[in-house]
């Protein structure tokens, strides 16, 4: 290993061959005459020259794209060659004149251009002035024309983040800001360009993925585990040259190292352990989850065919860009080629296959972990870290009549005493869930708050009835066909519905009909989509316990948001903001990046409070101070330390969001008085939120030791009764719909 070389490169998992497209030479040539055509070399911007032609030559993104697309022909070769040079070109332009100089006023005007040379449909009407803008408009003239208005949408959109997301990584190196791990995931998917790559996958391999599926979470897992691994392999190689070179703060290796409070080389494995765990996910979900989402959708052959060819060039991305990786001057690799024993001079299919074996071996371990964990297990009362809680609680003055009220609808419905052993009266005053409304819709009428109970109050049980009825027997048919009957039960335009068959069915039926009763067909439409992704999740889980499987570590999390009902929560939130807001603010990564952090703060504190409910008592895998034991392979009270940290790096994102992101939000969007009014009082309704569920964990008894020994008396981890069957999952607890209070509307909540 080279004495400057930070840390030993970690053994990867390759468990693919790389192999060499054979039109290589003819892309080389090729790409260097494009290059040279447009500008891109020994040719100074603004009295910088980006690059050499002996920079290009070193950096060989002609061998990068025969790795990645080995089996497509000489012309398309050659195209999918020019968008990389392109786009590694943009980000050394990006960083010379904007990054090196913290220039963010002249960097977002010079990403504002580049919009114009990507329409969705007509032609392009504007000159290029520099030779990102002149390389945009070539490749998008001779790209777009192949794929349908689907596939153009989606690459518009991986190409905007790619552009837009350098001005996140850009503010973070201007206020000297390190991300924690969560958010650095989120941005670095967008930013590190992989979504982008997956888009170019399709054209070069012929393979559009129907448009029918694309938006399907199977579709978005194998895009996202694909985006995670590339990143992350990238940032291990290009650590000694981003950080310790061009004081670059985006990098998961310098992220773990910080965050986990552990040297470079630790913070490298650990880096490259959860590159393994998203390549997992990535073979899960196309044996696990494609199948069944083929057979849902009527998908015909061509269409699987499409989908499958698909998987195979993501699949060749992987190990070619690691190939290309060992041998690109770009970045550090002679700890590679040390420590993989690869032989100098092209790699080929010889040597990269035989590393197969070894990679397999070496990850065999952190495979089988996912599915062996031994359910109810004896935790006891762990201790919680301490939870920082910025935001004062409010608490609604019509909270004990709400308690009393829900007794009675939850009654009515038929939730109490439906089912022997699930929920009656007792458990639902024990579960206090009015507390809760009330502390996250502090100013709502007593009607009101009544229907905030409710949601919170259907969503609980739901949490709890989808287990015991179908997890225990693994009726995953029945779970299904019970969430597509809730979509019907939620008419747009008052259409026929069935006759409720259930408290479930007809706890819904009853708020629905009061929550939209005032809506728009548009808001019912967005109303009744994320009611239907909660419910979708609970599916996920579901068939996880069936499995035995604990979760990936990122899957977890952007899984958790749905099954703690977040997507409601928004939904309702931002119908009580009426139309003062542009929608397309709500798409701007401030808004997420402040949604998001609240919502895994609000998780999280479920799951701290939740683990020996969930573990001991309800052979539960779906608790993130779990999923952290079996990643690192940790004890629970280091686990407990580590989700702690990650909760107050969420909370200090969220912080800084509000404070620094939404005045310049509100800046660079020029946004008027009342827009600016509805967004910082959106902020305000989630530190509400915050506030209120943190106090309810905290005051409930469904969480308490000596009510969980009295509610599941017959569970294996109750002590001295171990003859209770084996339930089927639980969910985490307390998965709801949320809404947060709007000011003059009905607004609906929920907790963990």
């Amino acid at each position: 290993m080279r004495a400057m070389q930070p840390f030993q490169l970690p053994e990867f998992y390759t468990p693919y061959p790389a192999r060499l497209n054979p039109n290589l030479e003819g892309a080389r040539t090729h790409s260097k005459a494009w290059a040279r055509d447009l500008e891109m070399i020994d040719v100074a911007q603004h009295g910088t020259v980006i690059w050499t032609e002996q920079d290009l030559d070193a950096h060989d993104y002609a061998l990068l794209c025969a790795y990645t697309h080995p089996d497509c022909d000489g012309p398309e070769l050659d195209l999918i060659t020019d968008w990389y040079v392109w786009v590694f070109y943009f980000d050394d332009h990006f960083l010379e004149l904007f990054k090196r100089t913290r220039d963010i006023t002249g960097a977002r005007a010079y990403l504002d251009r580049l919009r114009l040379f990507m329409p969705v449909d007509g032609v392009i009407t504007d000159t290029p002035t520099n030779p990102v803008e002149a390389g945009l408009a070539d490749l998008w003239a001779r790209t777009t024309p192949a794929m349908s208005a689907d596939w153009r949408r989606r690459f518009v959109e991986s190409t905007r983040n790619l552009l837009d997301e350098s001005l996140w990584e850009l503010a973070n190196i201007n206020a000297g800001r390190l991300a924690n791990p969560l958010e650095y995931i989120e941005m670095r998917r967008k930013v590190g360009g992989a979504p982008w790559s997956a888009n170019l996958v399709e054209h070069a391999a012929g393979a559009e993925v129907p448009a029918v599926i694309s938006a399907s979470r199977p579709l978005h897992v194998l895009r996202d585990t694909f985006s995670d691994a590339v990143h992350l392999r990238n940032d291990l190689f290009s650590y000694e040259r981003e950080v310790l070179d061009e004081g670059e703060l985006s990098n998961g290796v310098l992220v773990f190292e910080k965050f986990l409070d552990v040297g470079t080389q630790e913070a490298a494995e650990a880096v490259n352990d959860l590159l393994t765990s998203r390549l997992h996910q990535f073979e899960h979900t196309v044996f696990a989850e494609l199948p069944p989402l083929f057979a849902e959708h009527g998908l015909d052959p061509a269409g699987q065919a499409a989908v499958l060819a698909y998987v195979k060039g993501l699949q060749d991305w992987q190990s070619g860009g690691h190939e290309w990786h060992l041998r690109s001057s770009r970045y550090m690799n002679g700890g590679g080629a040390a420590g993989t024993g690869v032989l100098g001079g092209p790699l080929g299919l010889g040597t990269s296959a035989a590393r197969i074996i070894p990679s397999l071996l070496a990850t065999h371990r952190q495979r089988s972990r996912s599915f062996t964990h031994v359910p109810f297990e004896q935790v006891g009362a762990v201790r919680k870290p301490d939870l920082r809680m910025p935001f004062p609680l409010r608490t609604n003055p019509h909270r004990d009549a709400a308690r009393e009220r829900i007794v009675d609808w939850s009654r009515q419905v038929g939730i109490l005493d439906e089912l022997p052993g699930l929920w009656d009266e007792e458990k639902l005053r024990a579960y206090d869930l009015p507390l809760c409304a009330a502390g996250i819709h502090p100013d709502a009428s007593a009607d009101q708050l009544d229907i905030t109970s409710g949601w919170l109050t259907w969503g609980t049980y739901g949490d709890d009835y989808y287990p015991l009825v179908f997890g225990r027997t693994g009726d995953l048919t029945g779970a299904k066909l019970l969430t597509e009957r809730f979509s019907q039960l939620m008419p747009i335009d008052d259409e026929p519905t069935p006759v409720p068959a259930n408290a479930l069915e007809r706890g819904l039926q009853d708020l629905w009909q009061r929550t939209t009763a005032p809506m728009p067909a548009d808001a019912r439409r967005t109303f009744r989509a994320a009611i239907e992704v909660m419910a979708e999740s609970w599916l996920w889980e579901l068939a996880n316990q069936y499995q035995n499987r604990i979760p990936d570590p990122v899957d977890y999390i952007e899984m958790r948001r749905q099954t703690f009902g977040s997507d409601l929560t928004m939904a309702l939130s931002r119908l009580g903001h009426g139309r003062t807001v542009p929608p397309e603010i709500y798409r701007n990564r401030t808004i997420q990046a402040m949604e998001n952090a609240a919502m895994d703060y609000a998780c999280l504190i479920n799951d701290v409070y939740s683990y020996q409910k969930e573990i001991q008592f309800e052979g539960e895998i779906h608790n993130l101070v779990l999923v952290v034991q079996n990643f690192f392979d940790t004890d629970v009270d280091t686990a407990m330390r580590i989700v702690g940290d990650l909760m107050e790096g969420r909370m200090r994102e969220f912080e800084h969001v509000v404070a620094v992101g939404l005045p310049a939000l509100f800046e660079d969007y020029d946004l008027d008085a009342p827009a600016r009014e509805t967004l910082t009082g959106y902020a305000e309704e989630l530190k509400n939120w915050l506030s209120g569920i943190l106090e309810w964990h905290d005051k409930c008894l469904r969480y308490d030791e000596p009510h969980l020994i009295k509610h599941f008396p017959e569970s294996p981890g109750a002590p001295q009764n171990p003859t209770r069957l084996l339930r089927g999952p639980s969910g985490l607890g307390t998965a709801a719909a949320r809404v947060l209070p709007a000011r003059g509307t009905s607004k609906v909540a929920s907790v963990g």
